[in-house]
């Protein structure tokens, strides 16, 4: 068990049968009344997020997530197969598991694959990956500067804002969590 006044951003708690990664939290005491944690949860299993205030001191079941360094092999289907990069194990995903998470993966990329209690809920990506351009307009000369953005089509069909300077076949840099374009890969 831990306590509310523990939170930090990431951890995973057990409430109400569901399993919660801690997105953001705040402790507020107010004026008048008891103190209390206003906090910002995603739920593992589905995706949702949800807004919950906890009485301050209040425990919940903090929740062990096993996470095991794997490799994208390849789609066959509607199956992803990944494999243990230490004793070679391979396990099948369905595409409805890690439907936003097929937007980033390419094949032998390292993952890791989240688990609680043997039961396997997701794949956690890196911060960011590299992907190549495979379609966008091509770049118009002394528009570097102009600050403006057009449409490129990744290597894995990922569809994001990019400056005009932007051409097909340059690798860049995507950031997983808002599959926003930071910068040019070297």
């Amino acid at each position: 068990m831990i306590s509310v006044n523990d939170f930090k951003t990431g951890l995973t708690i057990e409430v109400d049968g569901s399993i919660w990664r801690v997105l953001d939290f705040q402790h507020v005491k107010p004026g008048k009344g008891a103190a209390f944690v206003r906090s910002k949860l995603r739920n593992i299993r589905t995706g949702a997020v949800n807004e919950k205030t906890f009485r301050a001191g209040e425990k919940v079941k903090k929740a062990q997530i096993d996470n095991r360094k794997m490799q994208y092999l390849y789609a066959s289907g509607d199956q992803h197969n990944f494999m243990d990069t230490e004793s070679y194990e391979q396990i099948e995903l369905e595409s409805k598991q890690i439907e936003y998470e097929l937007k980033f993966l390419r094949e032998n990329m390292e993952v890791h694959i989240m688990q609680y209690q043997g039961e396997i809920l997701g794949v956690e990506l890196p911060n960011s990956v590299v992907l190549e351009v495979t379609e966008t307009e091509p770049g118009i000369k002394g528009d570097t500067t102009s600050g403006g953005t057009k449409a490129a089509i990744l290597e894995t069909g990922l569809s994001v804002q990019v400056p005009f300077f932007i051409n097909q076949g340059d690798k860049l840099i995507i950031n997983t969590t808002d599959a926003a374009y930071v910068s040019r890969a070297q």
